[in-house]
């Protein structure tokens, strides 16, 4: 988040205050030295920052590791949708490799067209 809070010319002070945290906290995050900030809060940092969806996601994905969790934008979906967490569970006691997923998002992307 530095580095495009740096290269969008947002100083630390000017971007708490667009995320209603104190600098103090905010500068905590950006340093590890706190926890990652809310769903709500990655969303708008998305939104400030104008993250591309690759950016986005790879927010959330690093989030997710910083928590030992899975990424933020994830778990209202999965909880959603039993099939999905049947879908995980089934690739888990399969051990499906690397190669498998990508495979599945693959098909899945190909028949957005």
């Amino acid at each position: 988040m530095t580095a495009k809070r740096v290269e969008r010319d947002l100083t630390l002070r000017e971007m708490a205050r667009k995320l209603d945290v104190s600098a103090a906290f905010l500068s905590d995050v950006e340093k590890n030295r706190t926890a990652p900030l809310t769903k709500d809060r990655l969303d708008a940092v998305a939104e400030i920052l104008h993250l591309t969806t690759d950016e986005k996601d790879a927010m959330y994905d690093l989030v997710g590791k910083q928590k030992k969790t899975v990424a933020p934008d994830l778990p209202e979906y999965i909880m959603g949708r039993s099939y999905v967490a049947a879908a995980l569970r089934t690739a888990r006691d399969l051990n499906a490799s690397e190669a498998e997923w990508l495979k599945f998002v693959e098909d899945l992307k190909n028949r957005e067209g």
